[in-house]
């Protein structure tokens, strides 16, 4: 078995394959269990539920080689897969629908597993990092950043997080929040910014030697 972590420019681990389909195998047939729910009639048999699981894995895998920040990446990659994606998969849907698992579940599965992922605008991705304020004049003791959504309905500004549904109609386009944090904790919103970069870029502008993480 390949105990490497893949990076972006690697082809698919079929060890990660394996795992992420074992995974979701054994988590559906706990579940269904559990639940009483019969899998056969669901999927008009259990091997056309074997090929959801393999197609799922295969997608996941492929989608993760793009999105994953694999260099940032700690743990055996198929040993994580194995550990836990059927459950997050099976938290992100239902058992039942497997069948519609598409790139939108990928991202849902993937923040689920609190895995790295690449803040390069193509997904709406959560980000919430801090930084110490090297400013010892400054009333805020550090900075933060934090991505937020807009309600749709009032247009008030909500943190959106790794908890958080990233595909809600109730919120608008995510944008990056700049706030600056007091010793005690509290908050003063600073301004906002559409990218990462241009959050950052506007921090390091402010607070010179501030040490925020580059995306």
């Amino acid at each position: 078995m390949n105990t490497e972590t893949p990076s972006a420019s690697e082809q698919i681990d079929p060890a990660a394959v394996f795992a992420c389909a074992s995974s979701l195998w054994e988590a559906s047939q706990k579940s269904a269990a559990q639940s009483r729910l019969n899998l056969s009639e669901c999927y008009n048999g259990m091997d056309e539920l074997m090929r959801v699981c393999m197609r799922i894995a295969n997608q996941f895998e492929a989608w993760s080689c793009q999105h994953i920040e694999f260099e940032k990446f700690d743990s055996v990659w198929p040993y994580l897969l194995g550990d836990e994606f059927g459950e997050a998969c099976l938290d992100a849907m239902s058992p039942m629908c497997l069948a519609s698992f598409g790139d939108a579940d990928c991202l849902r599965v993937a923040m689920r597993l609190h895995l790295r992922i690449k803040q390069d605008g193509k997904l709406p991705v959560p980000c919430d990092v801090g930084a110490l304020n090297p400013m010892a004049n400054s009333p805020f003791k550090k900075f933060r950043i934090q991505t937020v959504r807009n309600t749709n309905e009032d247009n008030d500004a909500v943190p959106y997080t790794i908890d958080d549904e990233p595909f809600d109609d109730e919120f608008g386009e995510l944008y990056f929040g700049l706030y600056g944090v007091f010793e005690d904790g509290t908050v003063e919103h600073i301004a906002d910014r559409k990218t990462y970069a241009e959050a950052l870029s506007l921090i390091e502008k402010l607070v010179p030697g501030i040490d925020f993480p580059h995306a």
